[in-house]
């Protein structure tokens, strides 16, 4: 560690996400950016002047000053420099996807076990305050509906919108129902790329739950919004406007409230209560979580909010969104 006990960290990737993540890091007092690099002198350059930190000539180069890495590069690039900050002995933070294969996820999971580094990674929305403030309600949902999308941007457009968009609602699913997926139906097509560019898909769960989430780059309108359905309660989180909604029902005991919100149920089911309530969300940088969640588990030695394995997962379970789609065709 530096002097002042923080911690010494580089970025690999100077693109749109790169320069966010350099920014975040500086006002975060337990990192101290030891430099930037990126293939492209320009935009390594151009960061290293706006937060005033080192451009660095290459990858080992910046591998050999840190402690700890911030892969904030093209998917494809993940997996190898990934694989070799952990032979150096670093801990790695690794944007999201976590890389383009399974294979490729299981090779980093066994290199950083036999490195025993903390890896997490880029899962921002596990962060969104509307996701966060949803959590303590969700008891074991069995129907969740999803929809992210989002105006035409070609930045991105190197992987298919699953990879892109899609799998931030599939790990946000993953965690929250906690049960090994049964099948996958999907259905997608490339509109203006070479990728799908719109998809949709059905994701069955063991324990009976069933996730039916949409992605499209190509909106005239931008929506990061999930709806999960418990037995009585509704759970609605609104990724985008960072609100979280919960509507609940409760068995009536003697005379309902007049004042209250009630349902009939009929068949001598008796009347429910419905209760409707926004948790307090706190206007936080998700980003800035998310990269301070990775210093905290370094610290302590702690599991990282977002582990490797949990990545492993829910890349797995995108690529069967993918393979379905091809054989629909």
């Amino acid at each position: 560690m530096s002097n002042d006990g923080s911690i010494r960290i580089g970025v690999l990737g100077a693109g749109h996400l790169g320069r966010i993540h350099v920014q975040q890091l500086c006002e975060i007092p337990a990192f101290k950016v030891i430099g930037v690099f990126d293939p492209h002198p320009q935009k390594r350059d151009a960061i290293a002047r706006e937060f005033g930190v080192a451009a660095l000539d290459s990858a080992e180069q910046l591998l050999g000053m840190a402690e700890a890495v911030d892969i904030v590069t093209p998917t494809t690039a993940h997996h190898p420099l990934a694989l070799q900050a952990l032979r150096n002995g670093l801990h790695a933070f690794i944007e999201k996807p976590v890389t383009v294969t399974s294979a490729e996820a299981e090779d980093l999971l066994k290199a950083a076990e036999t490195a025993r580094r903390v890896v997490q990674v880029g899962h921002v929305e596990r962060f969104n305050p509307a996701f966060q403030a949803a959590l303590p309600y969700f008891s074991g949902p069995m129907f969740i509906e999803g929809h992210r999308l989002a105006q035409w941007n070609p930045r991105g457009t190197d992987v298919s919108v699953v990879l892109d968009l899609m799998i931030h609602d599939i790990d946000l699913v993953l965690h929250v129902v906690r049960s090994r997926v049964s099948s996958v139906q999907a259905s997608g097509v490339a509109v203006v790329s070479d990728t799908p560019d719109i998809c949709n898909a059905r994701i069955v769960f063991e324990n009976g739950c069933v996730a039916n989430l949409t992605a499209s780059r190509i909106s005239l309108k931008n929506m990061r919004k999930c709806r999960f359905f418990q037995r009585d309660a509704y759970i609605s989180v609104d990724m985008l406007a960072k609100q979280a909604e919960i509507v609940r029902m409760r068995a009536v005991e003697g005379e309902a409230d007049p004042f209250a919100v009630t349902i009939d149920l009929g068949s001598g089911k008796g009347i429910r209560e419905i209760s409707f309530e926004k948790p307090e969300t706190k206007p936080v940088n998700a980003i800035r979580e998310e990269l301070s969640a990775f210093a905290e588990s370094i610290r302590v030695g702690s599991s990282p909010k977002v582990t490797l394995g949990e990545a492993a997962e829910a890349l797995r379970v995108a690529l069967a969104v993918l393979e379905s789609m091809s054989s629909s065709k």
